[in-house]
């Protein structure tokens, strides 16, 4: 038997039939049995199972939270800071800015509420010299010129409306008041551009370092690239802090609904001056303001009584009647200031905490004090070299200089120019455009033209803010 079935033929399969029938089952049959025969390996594809599974849950987890968060964020009203320097930055004018998430930290807003020829340029240039702080120097002078010969109580609200849309970075507003056709503004476009520290130092321009201080050579700085607006603005959101001087809001009532604004934090610094000396240096640089004394005469109250601008027997000349508008616009402003002054004595809830007035007498009489002081209310550090700007500033040699330019001069003595300056009809015409302002500030009236030169005599008193 043996040997039978040692000799029996070998049966031989095709390869074709391999692949078919009992061939496929016993192949899938050998890998289950291989696997099963290694119960390792299913152990350790279930634990990558796992592991996958809860990957996905936890990161499941984190994005449902992030979601959460950034709803909540986006739920109340914020303004931009400088946590958006890594974003692309859109105009207003673009719809993308929409629906662009605000930030929770709301910076200092502050607005240098003053008039012309109050001692602002020079005040100015205490914020303007601050590396903490984005300074923009009248910009509402575009309006004027634009909507010339507007008056100027018709153009409080686009000025307003102006410094909403400034306060947000936002700098495409300045389009608006641009020439038909023209070209577009740069940062050189802007009024007071080139002695801006911001515009005229790194990263806009190579001339100046913001941290630096120092007056900034108009030549030079018209000498850097004109930068866009879009770049200006992204400067812009660097800032905690933002600062506007202007002469062209002539009421703090006018700014009650920023004020009032949840989503800003604005506080007005109001500087003030000896109104017959604000008189004195506008009929000083008259020239220089023909469009604004128009503009402001053309508000005045036509059914007002006046005294008469020059004596009865005085023969009158062409300097008379440019004298006539430097000082026929104190009876606007000094009106307007009037106003400005009840408010602040009797605040409302939106201005309580949020109003300073500063004579320009005790700014130049004590620098370091009253810069401090300033400081203090803007929430800004104080700095030494600032202090020390503002010293020399007002203790130099020269008793005048040339309009509009901020230099190293005795401001003291330009603070009582007037006296020596001005006719004592002048003197009597501005006085009674201004005495309630003049009570309340504490600018005591003189009675004859005597006592108005007798410069040993003070007429500073107390105020009443």
């Amino acid at each position: 038997m043996r040997g039978k079935q040692y000799h029996q033929p070998l049966k031989l399969t095709a390869p074709w039939e391999k692949d078919a029938g009992f061939g496929r089952k016993l192949k899938t049959y050998r890998n289950h049995t291989k696997i099963i025969a290694q119960p390792g390996i299913v152990m350790k594809v279930l634990r990558r199972k796992r592991i996958v599974l809860f990957m996905a849950y936890f990161l499941l987890l984190v994005l449902t939270m992030l979601n959460l968060a950034n709803y909540k964020w986006t739920k109340e009203p914020q303004q931009c800071n400088h946590q958006m320097r890594s974003t692309t930055y859109q105009s207003r004018s673009d719809i993308r800015f929409l629906y662009r998430p605000s930030l929770a930290k709301k910076r200092q807003l502050v607005y240098v509420l003053t008039t012309w020829r109050s001692g602002s340029s020079f005040f100015g240039e205490l914020f303007n010299q601050n590396p903490e702080v984005f300074f923009l120097y009248e910009p509402m002078w575009h309006i004027w010129q634009k909507l010339y010969p507007g008056d100027a109580v018709s153009l409080q609200g686009a000025a307003r409306d102006m410094l909403s849309s400034l306060y947000r970075c936002d700098l495409s507003v300045f389009q608006l008041y641009n020439s038909p056709g023209g070209k577009n503004f740069t940062s050189l476009g802007l009024f007071g551009a080139t002695l801006n520290k911001v515009v005229c130092s790194y990263p806009l321009c190579s001339a100046y370092r913001k941290e630096v201080v120092g007056m900034v050579d108009d030549k030079v700085c018209k000498k850097c690239p004109p930068q866009s607006l879009r770049l200006l603005e992204e400067e812009c959101l660097k800032y905690n802090t933002i600062v506007i001087k202007g002469v062209r809001i002539l009421d703090v009532n006018v700014l009650a609904p920023l004020m009032e604004d949840p989503s800003l934090d604005l506080k007005v610094i109001h500087l003030v001056r000896d109104p017959r000396a604000v008189a004195n240096s506008r009929i000083k640089s008259r020239h220089g303001l023909i469009r604004e004394n128009l503009q402001v005469v053309r508000s005045r109250d036509p059914k007002l009584r006046r005294i008469p601008f020059v004596d009865p027997g005085h023969k009158a000349n062409k300097k008379d009647g440019s004298d006539y508008h430097s000082i026929g616009a104190m009876e606007v402003i000094c009106d307007r200031t009037s106003r400005t002054l009840r408010t602040a004595l009797n605040p409302p809830s939106w201005l309580k905490g949020k109003y300073m007035a500063v004579r320009y007498e005790d700014l130049v009489d004590n620098p370091a004090k009253t810069l401090r002081s300033i400081y203090r209310f803007a929430n800004l550090t104080n700095n030494h070299d600032i202090e020390l700007f503002a010293l020399n500033m007002t203790s130099g040699s020269s008793s005048s200089s040339k309009p509009f330019i901020v230099s190293s001069r005795n401001a003291t003595q330009a603070a009582s120019a007037w006296r020596t300056v001005l006719s004592i009809q002048q003197i009597k015409q501005v006085e009674d455009y201004c005495h309630h302002a003049m009570s309340v500030l504490g600018y005591e009236r003189v009675r004859t033209a005597g006592e108005a030169k007798d410069l040993s005599k003070s007429l500073l008193a107390r105020s009443k803010l």
